[in-house]
């Protein structure tokens, strides 16, 4: 590597780091033919790995429910593994906040569809989301004094 001071944005890996499914009232709810509520929370997190290397993970829950009782619940954390280097401190939130979640962010979807899927439930497919104003938001929530709750958490 030519030691030099562009900027590196690079993705190392992208790989499922946790993923997890219940159905704790299974068989029973399973002949119930009410449709159920479906509760989607979702967060990134980022830590740095080594040097210039950098751990940002999204993570889904995904709670379906007929009145109190739980039908699924499936938690997905999909992380990368990204090189950045020689990016102004400034901008390194905002990269790990937008960027790298948006790359993250299509494979955590397949996934979670997936293990819906094999678990004989119809698909819940994840609505597209824009990292990019999602962080910007937040920016500005934190920026005016306001608690929002972070996207962004460091591990």
């Amino acid at each position: 590597m030519a030691d030099n001071n562009e900027p590196v944005f690079q993705i190392q890996r992208v790989y499922m780091k946790e993923a997890s499914l219940e159905q704790p009232n299974s068989p029973a709810i399973l002949l119930e033919q009410e449709q159920p509520s479906v509760d989607i929370q979702l967060g990134v997190e980022a830590q740095q790995a080594a040097d210039g290397v950098y751990e940002v993970a999204v993570a889904a829950t995904v709670t379906t429910k007929l009145k109190d009782r739980t039908v699924f619940l499936v938690e997905v954390k999909q992380a990368g593994i990204f090189e950045i280097r020689n990016v102004p401190a400034e901008q390194m939130q905002a990269i790990m906040g937008s960027a790298c979640p948006q790359i993250i962010y299509p494979y955590l979807r397949a996934n979670v569809s997936d293990i819906i899927t094999r678990a004989g439930f119809p698909p819940v497919h994840l609505a597209e989301i824009n990292f990019q104003a999602m962080y910007e938001q937040q920016q500005a929530q934190q920026a005016q004094g306001g608690q929002s709750s972070p996207i962004i958490t460091s591990a």
